[in-house]
């Protein structure tokens, strides 16, 4: 019987491997601090009277309850997506979005407000649900700070463009996160480099331009027609 030894990564592998490494280690951290908050304040509702969960002190522990799940929802999400965009784990269904179905309110993302200027009939080609997970990464970024965002949408041959403007943009925040990186109160840390990727697969592209995020999808051969 031939002895098991284990297998240990490459000199090749052993960068994609520590990279990957430090990315999780950002993840497990992220994860780990909203994670430990809710339960507390889980604790500490359960410890209470009915009178006591009631009354102010239980509304305060259920509001931070709320903000540290939605937090950590909002990290494992992306950090799913990110996962299986990075396997192809994803099938796509590609039909024509209309442009103002791909946006949230303002309050699901944190914006002061947001302002649509899309031009008329605007649409593009891709998966609706990726679609719209790429347009809430960008607005989750520009509506930082609980910043206003103006977004305006035009169509240039085959393109789809739209320019969010907001809380300054920076090409650093497209880079996945690593082991000692800072985090985001939200949970949107993993938002930009999930719509990277998404936007990669769709065939299109999300950058910087004079302090704005840029984003570009395939449109459909023709502009809708309105009714």
């Amino acid at each position: 019987m031939s002895e098991l030894r284990p297998t240990l990564p490459t000199a090749e592998s052993r960068p994609v491997t520590e990279e990957k490494a430090s990315q999780l280690a950002f993840v497990a951290h992220e994860i780990r601090n909203p994670l430990s908050t809710a339960l507390w304040s889980v604790e500490m509702l359960a410890r209470m009277s009915a009178e006591e969960r009631g009354g102010a002190r239980g509304e305060k522990l259920s509001r931070m309850s709320l903000r540290a799940l939605t937090r950590l929802r909002r990290l494992v999400e992306d950090h799913l997506l990110i996962a299986r965009l990075d396997v192809g784990g994803i099938p796509l269904e590609l039909e024509e979005v209309p442009a103002r179905e791909m946006f949230p309110g303002a309050i699901t993302v944190g914006a002061g407000s947001i302002e649509l200027e899309l031009e008329p009939g605007l649409s593009v080609v891709g998966d609706p649900g990726l679609a719209r997970r790429i347009v809430e990464g960008i607005l989750l970024a520009a509506a930082r700070g609980g910043a206003d965002v103006r977004v305006t949408g035009t169509r240039k041959g085959g393109v789809a463009r739209f320019r969010f403007e907001g809380a300054k943009a920076t090409p650093e925040e497209l880079v996945d996160p690593r082991r000692g990186d800072s985090g985001d109160t939200r949970g949107s840390a993993l938002a930009l480099p999930a719509a990277r990727r998404a936007c990669a697969l769709l065939g299109g592209a999300v950058g910087v331009d004079g302090g704005a995020w840029i984003l570009e999808l395939p449109a459909p051969e023709s502009p809708r027609r309105q009714g």
